[in-house]
Parts: C-alpha cells; sequence; structure tokens
C-alpha cells in the first residue's frame, strides 16, 4: 500500500515539475502576418510601369512599380484569378492563387500602355522560388491593373508602400515559405 501511494506522489510531482509547452509554435523567421484580405481604398491616376520579383531567405517578394505616387490595392486568395473587364479565369500554377489589384492604370492620360509585357502568361520567371510558382497579367481595366500571383500553398502574407526611386513609388507583395 505504502509503495503505491509513493508511486502516486512521484507521478503527481513529476508533472508538477514538467514545464508547459506553448499553445502555438514560434512565428516564421518573426514573421506574424495572416493570409486574409489587405486592402487600401485610395486612387491614383499613377501608371504602373514594372513588374519585378525577388527571393529572400524568409519569403518571396513581388514589387509593382508605378510613375508617381501609388494609389491604393487589394490582395487577397481567390479560387481563381481572374481578367479585369471580362471576368474571364487565369489559370496559375501552385495550390493556390492572390489576386493583386492596384489602384493605378497600365496607362497613361492618352490611353496608351506604361506596362505592356511580353508574355502575360509568364510575366517573371520564378523557377527556384520556395513560394512562387507563377505571375501573371490580369489586364488594366478603368483605373485598375491586376495581376495573379500562383504560389506553392495558402501561405502567410504581407503587402506595403514604398516611395521611390525617384518621384515613383511601388507596392510590395511578401508570401511567406511557409507558417
Amino acid at each position: 500500500m505504502r509503495r503505491a501511494f509513493l508511486s502516486v506522489v512521484l507521478l503527481v510531482s513529476a508533472f508538477l515539475f514538467v514545464p508547459a509547452s506553448p499553445a502555438t509554435a514560434a512565428p516564421y523567421c518573426g514573421l506574424v502576418w495572416g493570409s486574409l484580405v489587405k486592402s487600401d481604398p485610395a486612387m491614383s491616376g499613377a501608371p504602373v510601369v514594372n513588374v519585378r520579383t525577388g527571393r529572400h531567405t524568409c519569403y518571396d517578394r513581388l514589387v509593382v512599380d508605378v510613375a508617381g505616387d501609388v494609389g491604393g490595392y487589394t490582395v487577397s486568395y481567390v479560387t481563381e484569378v481572374v481578367q479585369d473587364g471580362s471576368g474571364e479565369p487565369i489559370p496559375t500554377r501552385g495550390g493556390a492563387a492572390l489576386q493583386i489589384t492596384v489602384n493605378d492604370p497600365a496607362y497613361d492620360e492618352n490611353g496608351n500602355a506604361t506596362y505592356s509585357p511580353a508574355n502575360r502568361l509568364e510575366l517573371r520567371n520564378v523557377t527556384g522560388y520556395r513560394t512562387f510558382r507563377q505571375v501573371v497579367f490580369a489586364g488594366s481595366f478603368e483605373g485598375y491593373t491586376s495581376f495573379g500571383l500562383g504560389v506553392r500553398a495558402r501561405l502567410p502574407f504581407r503587402v506595403f508602400v514604398l516611395d521611390g526611386p525617384g518621384t515613383g513609388s511601388r507596392v510590395v507583395v511578401d508570401v511567406a515559405h511557409r507558417w
């Protein structure tokens, strides 16, 4: 009887001295982004002039260059990327897709294109990127310009605006490599 009592006491005391594990894991690379829609409703007449991509240690980056002050943006995961104006679907590679709309046209005040990619379905070569699978041009209509970003999976992302270079500015979309 005494031995059973001692066993119970030792078992209970072991639980008292074992530190509790945290309910959530530490954020990947310190990133605390989510995967819900991010937007800014501001408008601008400054035209889109370029799209660039880059690889970083913890995320892949897409940059939309604007010749002037960026209007706003809407970035969200969608079931399919759609073309501006027509709503026609544009297939993208990957397990998930982001629709990126900047509130700036891809044409000047005379209707001349300021951004006209050679291949609308492959804006940048993202071979070897950890998260990006494909970047597509979804068009420009009534002052809005959209892009599709095929990604490996629905992962956390952030969106922000930076000034420069020069008098231009840019919308930046970073998508984490993992949660």
